[in-house]
């Protein structure tokens, strides 16, 4: 196809720097951390290779001799990111370990709201992803079960993180966006849905919503939600 190499290429696999020559003006490391700034300051449809290139202080052409395509500035934004998860000592308990693992998670996914976007497993097996992977299966050491299901189990916690996360994102997105108070947007939907539901034609969610009237504690709904992944598994 028109566009790409004839070969693909993994930017892991090649060399950051030629064995003979002087040394390149910039590190993978800086251009991450340059894209990464322009991704939580902008968001990420503002990581160009010319707003990179900007921020570098160097010109766009030049930046495709370091970076050949956007897509390797996204994986070196995964790494960098992924080079934030603390790797601690597994403590023997797996479910804890795998509960402070999703904890964590999200918040790396709050400091970088953009990061669900990225999240693939094109993107997974950067340098820190990788370091992160076994991280996570040494937490799993004391469960007895086939390495397979072992990576089931932290592909899960991380889908139940990322559509968490998603959701959070998309209502402080929404709710910033908005003419109006959050206040007042709740006000007028719950009476819309309290008329809804007196109308006789939900009965199943009108019990639901009477069986649990209060507020919802979306700290606990995430915990839950949590824990029933790892009851599966278990």
């Amino acid at each position: 196809m028109a566009g790409r190499a004839a070969v693909p290429e993994v930017i892991w696999a090649r060399p950051e720097r030629a064995g003979r020559g002087p040394r390149p003006a910039y590190t993978r490391a800086d251009i991450a951390a340059a894209s990464v700034r322009i991704a939580d300051a902008e968001g990420l449809d503002a990581v160009t290779m010319r707003r990179v290139a900007a921020e570098l202080g160097c010109g766009t052409m030049s930046l495709y001799n370091y970076v050949p395509r956007k897509e390797d500035l996204h994986e070196l934004m995964m790494d960098a990111v992924s080079g934030e998860h603390e790797l601690w000592e597994p403590s023997g308990d797996w479910r804890a370990d795998m509960l402070r693992v999703a904890h964590q998670t999200r918040a790396l996914m709050h400091r970088h709201p953009w990061l669900p976007r990225l999240m693939s497993p094109v993107h997974g097996f950067s340098p820190n992803a990788l370091r992160y992977l076994e991280h996570c299966l040494a937490c799993l050491d004391p469960f007895d079960a086939p390495y397979g299901t072992k990576m089931e189990l932290v592909a899960m916690v991380n889908g139940v993180v990322t559509t968490y996360v998603g959701n959070e994102l998309a209502t402080v997105e929404r709710t910033r966006s908005l003419p109006w108070s959050e206040e007042q947007e709740n006000a007028v939907r719950i009476a819309y849905l309290g008329r809804q539901l007196a109308s006789g034609a939900y009965p199943r969610l009108a019990a639901s919503f009477t069986e649990d009237a209060g507020p919802i504690d979306m700290e606990a709904v995430f915990e839950r939600a949590l824990q029933r992944v790892l009851d599966g598994f278990a």
